[in-house]
């Protein structure tokens, strides 16, 4: 009768440990996505917030890229000053021929 038991046990908790592996398997955090983890780097972020300010400003595109030492910051850096400022462009366009549409003596 012992023997029983002891088997039905190792049964049971052999069966829980593959019920516990089995659900953490799903629970596992899927790999952040590309814009995740762009929008998480610090030199991507810099790179955004200096490209729009630079768009801003209308001045030509002169990314700093000598302001961060390894490559694959500089290579985020200018990805993300790329994209803001373009973003800033094509969001400012689209105003100025508003505004030259409503009043054409301003140019």
């Amino acid at each position: 009768m012992s023997k029983l038991l002891v088997l039905a046990l190792a049964f049971a908790v052999s069966l829980g440990t593959t019920a516990m592996l089995a659900n953490s398997q799903r629970n596992m955090k899927q790999p952040a996505s590309e814009e995740a983890r762009l929008a998480a780097d610090g030199a991507f972020r810099d790179g955004l917030y200096l490209g729009k300010l630079s768009a801003k400003s209308s001045r030509t595109q002169r990314p700093a890229v000598g302001r961060w030492s390894t490559s694959q910051d500089r290579a985020n850096f200018l990805a993300g000053y790329r994209r803001g400022y373009s973003e800033t462009l094509a969001h400012t366009e689209p105003q100025k021929e508003i505004l030259q549409n409503q009043n054409p003596e301003v140019r």
